[in-house]
């Protein structure tokens, strides 16, 4: 049994990474911005001390720090799920600005604001490990220019993935990025690849299998690596 913290549990692939980790027995911590709109059948488990939730916005340092405060123990692995796809004007022709900022704020800083605060945490574990779920979109490899604002804050977020792993290494804490697929949720659409169910368990079974030689990497849902 380990003990998970997962950003953006309340829905799409938090939501399915909790109820997989809940279901074999792990103890998890789930964040979400609104307290109020907490799954219902998360219930019986806060209830039974297996899952706690915390209110809290990786815009909003304050609220991260907060939330780090109310966490006692120490915690094996983080998920950085919390994520959005960027305003409707994102091209690099037409660039809704603001939107972009938020993208940025959302998607590359809210990751690395919750890995400092938490870091203490994560330092008390024996090997832990930190999994922020990015994109293929975000390949350097890939020359699309569509959702741009979304493809650079995914680009970043995994060169901040790269270099917190040369930061941790000695600290035998392990952190790569992931690309979950093309998923069907509210952000993907009923259009996609795979179903949340499949992503969610891909990701549980990379997490599981995780070493620390593999740290600084960039790996598929299915445990592939992927180029930068």
């Amino acid at each position: 049994m380990g003990t998970y913290l997962i950003t953006g549990a309340g829905r799409g692939i938090g939501r399915e990474l909790v109820r997989v980790l809940l279901a074999r027995g792990d103890y998890v911590i789930g964040t979400v911005r609104d307290l109020s709109r907490c799954p219902p059948e998360w219930a019986p488990f806060k209830d039974g001390g297996q899952l706690d939730v915390l209110s809290l916005d990786v815009r909003d340092g304050r609220s991260i720090a907060e939330a780090a405060m109310i966490v006692s123990g120490p915690i094996d692995v983080l998920v950085n799920n919390a994520g959005i796809i960027g305003p409707e004007r994102q091209s690099t022709l037409n660039m809704d600005f603001d939107g972009f900022l938020d993208t940025l704020a959302v998607n590359t800083l809210g990751p690395l604001r919750v890995i400092q605060a938490f870091l203490p945490h994560l330092r008390r574990a024996s090997s832990g490990r930190i999994v922020t779920i990015s994109s293929r979109m975000g390949s350097l490899s890939y020359a699309k220019s569509d959702r741009i604002a979304y493809r650079a804050s995914k680009a970043a977020v995994n060169k901040v993935m790269q270099g917190l792993a040369t930061d941790l290494r000695n600290d035998d804490i392990t952190v790569v990025s992931v690309h979950p697929g093309w998923v069907q949720t509210e952000m993907g659409g009923s259009g996609a690849d795979i179903s949340v169910e499949e992503s969610a368990g891909g990701i549980v079974r990379l997490i599981d299998r995780l070493t620390l030689e593999e740290t600084g990497g960039f790996f598929d849902w299915q445990g592939m690596r992927l180029p930068f």
